[in-house]
């Protein structure tokens, strides 16, 4: 008989089910706390009962577990000075979109050789996340296959969906039943109607096809997540100015959601110029001190080194605390900038009394 399904199929290779990974490496308390709270606290921000600026920073992406607990133990420090006016969360990327081809992120090839050893890269990821979160310091991260939450989002204060997958109906679906925010960035072109729509359908529920904890096929019921939120990124052109956020701002409001807006200080607001990543924050910090309530976050793709290198699986050849992917501004600009944007929002008076809680 002709073969009729698995045609391209090479192999199949069983994974680890979600609940003995989790057994593995098991959740304390103190973790969880961090989870938690982080959580909360940006629900708060995103209803405006929390003054504070949500700040998610960090590299492009994690291809060095090493270089980044170092980064995140800087990032705790900076939090904790910080914390009277931002609230810091480290952006952890394990996955990462392709317009066409490329490295596909530490989960999905950790070895960055193309060996594609997804077992591996599930378990130093959630090693990693464990770690950071130990330091009192949340994680936020892009979602992209619908799988992965599964492993790791227990450990995840904030999600994003990103440009090339806002569109999808399986990431909207995803998002209906996830436990964290999340933020939908518009789309590459710039259509901020699609980051809508997608919240709105975030918010309902749905039910897909997915995997329980067990590793078993099922399908997934939720009840839709309250806790979704735009970000805008640029598209053909930047749209982090007055204008474009007073737009935004209209266009929420008209749909009866929540009028704040988070904003990626990088990709097409800065014409992949990352140099510009702290102009970009002045900009919004500026009209915030001039009485806008419509931002409530910011995106920074910051890592210990500035800019970027070629991809290698001779990890001796490669610069420590250098991204592999998008070019980041380094340590030393990510502090200088964030300290003074919160000196920059205290001069604005003290924050409302619906203040962040002790």
């Amino acid at each position: 008989m002709r073969r009729i399904q698995d045609v391209h199929v090479l192999a199949t290779e069983p994974l680890i089910a979600p609940h003995l990974l989790k057994n593995e490496m098991p959740v304390d308390e103190g973790i969880a706390r961090t989870v938690v709270e982080a959580r909360e606290t940006i629900r708060e921000i995103l209803a405006g009962h929390d003054r504070r600026m949500l700040c998610i920073v960090g590299p492009c992406s994690i291809h060095d577990p090493d270089s980044a607990i170092d980064y995140a133990h800087r990032l705790a420090k900076l939090k904790d000075a910080t914390s009277d006016r931002l609230y810091l969360i480290m952006r952890v990327y394990f996955e990462k979109p392709r317009t066409t081809v490329g490295w596909k992120g530490l989960i999905n090839d950790p070895h960055m050789d193309d060996s594609c050893d997804m077992r591996e890269g599930l378990r130093i990821a959630r090693r990693l996340l464990i770690e950071i979160n130990r330091l009192g310091l949340a994680a936020g991260t892009e979602l992209l296959d619908p799988i992965t939450p599964q492993y790791i989002a227990d450990l995840v204060a904030w999600a994003a969906i990103g440009a090339r997958t806002t569109e999808s109906q399986t990431h909207r679906e995803m998002a209906s039943g996830l436990s964290m925010p999340v933020g939908f960035k518009n789309t590459t072109e710039g259509n901020l109607q699609a980051a809508i729509n997608a919240i709105q359908s975030a918010r309902r529920p749905h039910s897909f096809l997915g995997i329980t904890q067990e590793g078993m096929s099922a399908v997934i019921r939720t009840s839709g997540n309250p806790d979704t939120h735009a970000v805008l990124r640029g598209g053909r052109k930047p749209n982090y100015d007055a204008g474009s956020i007073e737009e935004c701002r209209k266009i929420l409001a008209d749909a009866a959601l929540e009028p704040r807006v988070m904003v990626d200080c990088s990709h097409a607001q800065t014409s992949k110029d990352f140099t510009r990543q702290p102009a970009v924050l002045r900009t919004l910090i500026d009209q915030i001190c001039a009485g806008s309530n419509a931002i409530m976050g910011v995106m920074l793709e910051s890592n210990i080194e500035a800019g970027s290198q070629p991809l290698s699986s001779n990890r001796a050849a490669l610069k420590y605390g250098v991204s592999v992917t998008d070019p980041c501004i380094d340590w030393p600009t990510t502090e200088r900038c964030l300290l003074e944007a919160a000196s920059a929002l205290g001069a604005t008076g003290p924050i409302a009394a619906a203040s962040h809680r002790a």
